[in-house]
């Protein structure tokens, strides 16, 4: 399994695992530092063995894909599945995070870091047995991605801020992609920007088959979710074999892929991947309980009930601390109107929300202890920075905190002279209006259910009248990102190692700035703030540099409160003992390119280890790449 954005970590989430619980040789709880430590001697340590091919491997999910077209997916469940399909230049280790080789073999830049020349492989065929070469690198980057009749996520990450030398004006610029020849593409940037070979894991899609539909107009229709999914055309190791909307999504090895192992023999190893599609949490359990899938993400209140069955059942708990992903609270502020002319929110509930205080008295009724306690069986962290500490040193553990304190909300929502003075329990604004308002989240994930449960208890418990309502998630997804016809939303979103890509959330005219997207400039002089450090940071290159601006953005963020965070849940796996090439780290359990089934033949397959690291980089080890851009999950 890959690092985030693959199909098994956009699974299990928050929820993957990667150390074992008992058993790890030590008297008492790890701590985050000792766990973070064990996880980087296993990948340190780790050698791939010859595997063997054959067999399924079968997951459960809730997540239903909603398209086939990956670059108007607007969900981590349909991302998930198609990054089987696609590839980038790059990939991101799932051992170290290194940033390693992929459909590009090597690259060269400029001293200055603003232009990179890739050289691709030459052995890389489509799934129709087409070649792939830079001008479909071209293709997507010039006719997909800076197409701007083409509603695109990562769009934005390609867009750089800088200033002109001869007005000091400031400017978005975009590079210019060009194919040399067959197999070498330039990329010129109008600035540095420290994460581009992260960045070039973006997918690459194929100019003979989406080209037509870029000419037509019709590239929003193509590859939609009635689309037969063997039709959607990648380079990755596996194909989309079918879906049965509400029962299954398999995917089938691609006989053909570029990659071969130390031996030469084919990868990847397993013949299908199969996710049976569930509609709740508990159904996942039942099936890994009843043996019918081979992995399962743990809910911290499942541990107990697991945890005595690995022996007899013959799989084992991995643990990997808190994840990357958040679950948060934010309000609705967008001053735009529908088509037909409406506003999006009700102008005394926007005037609300854009309250400072009202935002920070919310942060107090937020029980975190409670949510962990009581959805994630114990096994969580309270969140207060909108970085998980996972990253590393881009977290800032120091970040104002407000702690759950009903007497210090009360005193805010007073100070306001927002107060109950009809007596109904709901308190009213300077204009008499109930401050009373919506909240949704999605149904099936139970834990996130019980988790907006207390949140809205919590704002209850100050005098706010919250309706809550759990519904589909796709039509979440489509208020998020469409209509904007929501109020307040509990909702999580996929994270990763760097920062950057979460500019896609918190510059104020992106897509995915929840509670205000596409702001022409930016509403408030904290979110312009916030969008000139993420911006710097993406030109900075000296790391301890870029630490301090994202740190910087992160108390900006917890002093705002654009967005209230609930808990990082403990990332838990329970994994069937019939896999090899397996071992938990900071990103991972394993690369599915060669994972492989030690019990094809009833007895497990023996551990060949490779020699030394030249050969594990000559037969490309690492992952394809990850999904960088966050997405709501």
């Amino acid at each position: 399994m890959t690092g985030r954005g693959r199909a098994v970590a956009f699974i299990l989430a928050a929820l993957t695992g990667a150390l074992v619980l008992g058993g790890c040789g030590s008297s008492g709880p790890e701590t985050q530092e000792e766990i973070v430590a064990r996880l980087r001697g296993n990948a340190d340590s780790f050698d791939y063995a010859v595997g063997t091919h054959g067999g399924t491997i079968t997951y459960s999910t809730i997540s239903e894909p909603l398209t086939f077209n990956l670059p108007l997916a607007n969900d981590a469940g349909s991302s998930g599945y198609l990054s089987y399909v696609f590839e980038g230049l790059t990939e991101t280790s799932w051992l170290n995070d290194a940033i390693e080789p992929a459909l590009a073999e090597s690259w060269e830049h400029s001293d200055d870091g603003r232009e990179w020349t890739f050289r691709l492989r030459r052995d890389v065929s489509w799934h129709d047995g087409e070649p792939f070469t830079a001008h479909d690198v071209d293709f997507t980057f010039n006719r997909i991605i800076y197409n701007d009749d083409i509603p695109t996520t990562s769009r934005e990450a390609f867009i750089f801020v800088y200033t002109d030398e001869a007005t000091g004006e400031q400017k978005d610029g975009r590079m210019t992609v060009t194919a040399l020849d067959d197999y070498t593409v330039r990329f010129v940037l109008p600035v540095s920007y420290a994460p581009f070979l992260r960045s070039m894991g973006t997918a690459i899609y194929p100019e003979h088959v989406l080209g037509p539909h870029v000419d037509a107009g019709t590239f929003d229709e193509v590859w939609d979710i009635e689309t037969d999914p063997s039709e959607v055309i990648g380079t990755g190791p596996f194909t989309i074999a079918g879906y049965t909307p509400g029962e299954r999504v398999t995917l089938r090895r691609n006989a053909d892929y570029w990659m071969r192992d130390s031996a030469g023999n084919s990868l990847p190893y397993i013949d299908e991947i199969v996710y049976l599609l569930v509609e709740t949490l508990a159904e996942e359990l039942e099936l890994f309980q009843a043996g019918e899938t081979d992995a399962h993400g743990v809910l911290g209140e499942e541990y107990p009930v697991l945890e005595p069955q690995q022996e007899e059942s013959d799989f084992t708990i991995y643990r990997r601390g808190p994840g990357f992903g958040t679950t948060f609270l934010t309000f609705n502020v967008n001053p735009g109107a529908g088509p037909d002319g409406q506003p999006y929110m009700r102008p005394e509930a926007r005037a609300w929300f854009e309250t400072l205080e009202f935002r920070q008295a919310v942060a107090h009724t937020v029980d975190k202890v409670r949510i962990v306690e009581e959805t994630l069986g114990g096994l969580g962290y309270p969140q207060w920075s909108s970085i998980s500490p996972a990253t590393g040193d881009f977290h800032n553990s120091r970040v104002r905190r407000y702690e759950y304190d009903l007497d210090a909300a009360n005193t805010l929502l007073d100070g306001l002279g927002w107060t109950d003075t009809d007596g109904d329990g709901v308190r009213e604004d300077g204009a008499g209006n109930p401050i009373a308002f919506t909240l949704v989240t999605n149904e099936g994930n139970t834990v996130r259910e019980r988790a907006t449960g207390i949140v809205a208890e919590g704002m209850k418990s100050v005098g706010l009248g919250v309706d809550l309502q759990v519904i589909d998630f796709g039509l979440i997804v489509g208020q998020l990102t469409a209509t904007y016809d929501w109020e307040a939303v509990v909702i999580g979103f996929t994270g990763g190692p760097d920062p950057y890509g979460a500019i896609t959330f918190w510059h104020s005219d992106a897509d995915f700035h929840l509670w205000y997207p596409n702001q022409p400039e930016p509403a408030t002089a904290w979110e312009a703030e916030i969008d000139g450090l993420y911006t710097a940071a993406s030109q900075e290159l000296d790391h301890v540099e870029r630490v301090l601006m994202y740190r910087r953005a992160q108390e900006i963020a917890a002093e705002q409160t654009p967005v209230v965070y609930t808990a990082l849940s403990e990332r838990l796996t329970a994994v069937r003992n019939v896999f090899g090439n397996v071992t938990p780290t900071l990103y991972g359990l394993w690369d599915d390119r060669y994972v492989y089934r030690t019990d094809l033949y009833g007895l497990p397959h023996p551990q060949r280890k490779l020699d030394d690291l030249s050969q594990r980089a000559r037969w490309g080890d690492s992952p394809r790449p990850t999904l960088e851009y966050p997405l709501p999950l």
